[in-house]
């Protein structure tokens, strides 16, 4: 996998979920990894509402794609802070920009500890060439 589709400024999870960190807010979609696995995406159903508790490894929604229906995990405890309500109408922009306008939700973390919990790009990439065999 190319160093591009796993950009070095980004933390990931073993899920193929990415998260950019400001402070103590993440902004979290799914990686070009992901995107690749489930092709062209028809759906993203995000559950929770700006205010929502989200709990690490629990579902906050579901991405429907021409392959299969899989769920997106919350990768920190928090509070939702801003869902992207522009993928309801174009759910394609998770395939033609994962790690910009296809990002799902921004997460005010609870606990900056949950943070030392995500992967660096070098361990996600040796995940996905772990997966890849």
């Amino acid at each position: 996998m190319s160093d591009a589709k796993i950009p070095g400024d980004l933390f990931y999870t073993t899920e193929h979920e990415w998260a950019r960190i400001e402070g103590d807010r993440l902004t979290v979609g799914i990686t070009a990894f992901a995107v690749e696995q489930l092709g062209d995406v028809t759906l993203v159903q995000i559950d929770v509402k700006a205010g929502a508790d989200v709990v690490p490894g629990k579902a906050f929604g579901t991405i429907d794609s021409v392959k299969t229906t899989s769920e997106l995990f919350a990768p920190v405890a928090g509070k939702v802070v801003e869902v992207n309500g522009t993928l309801d109408a174009n759910p394609e922009r998770v395939n033609e920009d994962c790690y910009g306008e296809g990002w799902m939700v921004v997460i005010q973390a609870a606990d900056r500890g949950d943070l030392a919990k995500l992967l660096g790009p070098d361990a996600y990439r040796a995940h996905v060439d772990a997966s890849a065999h």
